[in-house]
């Protein structure tokens, strides 16, 4: 009997996550379906019993239901409660298992796929929302040098930090403080914010590049972002998007759901586009 997957959000028309899941199954000869479901803004537990009473056994989650899915879960593994964000569900009888594969599928990305060592390295990350939230439990995993979180709400980068204090060294701040001292600093640096969806730039200049530095942007298919734009008129080494997160994150999740790894890089070469 075929066994049923998917992914939920609103909008979903515009996911990859059946195209990615389907040819990891193919990969690994498993016998499922991998559908995309939108679900009302309002309705999403609804559409979620739905499925389970349809037989499906496993979930990915995104935009805007991460926190859903956190409520919706009896079981949640360590990287979701320090998240308060869910990205993968697994069902099991009445038990509903959830966690969050965003973190270390880039970190994945960034290691492995990249090439970049995150231990002693120095990672700057843009952004205090959701995705850093998942990102900070495995970047800080990897022993980095020191982790940096900047934010224009300085309140909320701060809250963070405290949060995560006991797993490494982690600092908040906000852009107006990246002066002198950040010049050449950062190794790693990642925009986890929304600007590049809106075509725009992050209140970052060019002096926090490190020579040979890694650009990261979180979205994906973009192109030549003004993010990564900035990043290689200050000379970074490399500069990559969020593909190949989102190919390592749905990879975790199909580990977790059916306990064999799919090979992640004929996925990627499929779906990148050229940073141009």
């Amino acid at each position: 009997m075929t066994d049923r997957y998917a992914v939920v959000g609103n909008p979903i028309s515009h996911t990859k996550s059946p195209l990615i899941h389907t040819a990891f199954a193919r990969q690994t000869s498993q016998d499922l379906s991998y559908v995309a479901l939108e679900a009302p803004l309002d309705g999403f537990a609804a559409k979620v019993d739905q499925f389970r009473a349809e037989g499906g056994r496993g979930l990915n989650v995104t935009v805007p239901f991460k926190m859903d899915a956190f409520n919706y879960a009896n079981e949640r593994m360590e990287r979701a409660r320090l998240a308060g964000a869910v990205n993968a569900i697994k069902f099991d009888g009445e038990r509903v298992i959830a966690d969050n594969f965003d973190g270390i599928g880039l970190v994945a990305d960034i290691e492995r796929n990249l090439g970049v060592p995150l231990k002693g390295a120095r990672v700057l990350m843009l952004g205090a929302g959701g995705a850093v939230r998942g990102a900070l439990l495995p970047f800080l995993e990897r022993k980095p040098a020191e982790l940096v979180i900047v934010n224009r709400t300085v309140s909320k980068a701060t809250r963070l930090a405290e949060q995560f204090s006991t797993f490494g060294n982690l600092a908040a701040t906000g852009y107006e403080a990246l002066g002198e001292e950040s010049f050449g600093r950062y190794d790693i640096i990642v925009n986890a914010t929304s600007a590049s969806l809106r075509g725009e730039l992050p209140p970052i200049g060019a002096g926090a590049f490190a020579a040979g530095s890694l650009a990261y942007e979180l979205a994906y298919g973009k192109g030549l972002t003004p993010f990564l734009k900035l990043a290689q008129q200050a000379g970074a080494e490399r500069l990559a998007d969020g593909v190949g997160m989102l190919v390592e994150q749905a990879a975790e999740a199909f580990v977790w759901w059916r306990g064999v790894r799919p090979d992640t890089k004929r996925v990627i070469a499929q779906l990148t586009v050229p940073l141009t």
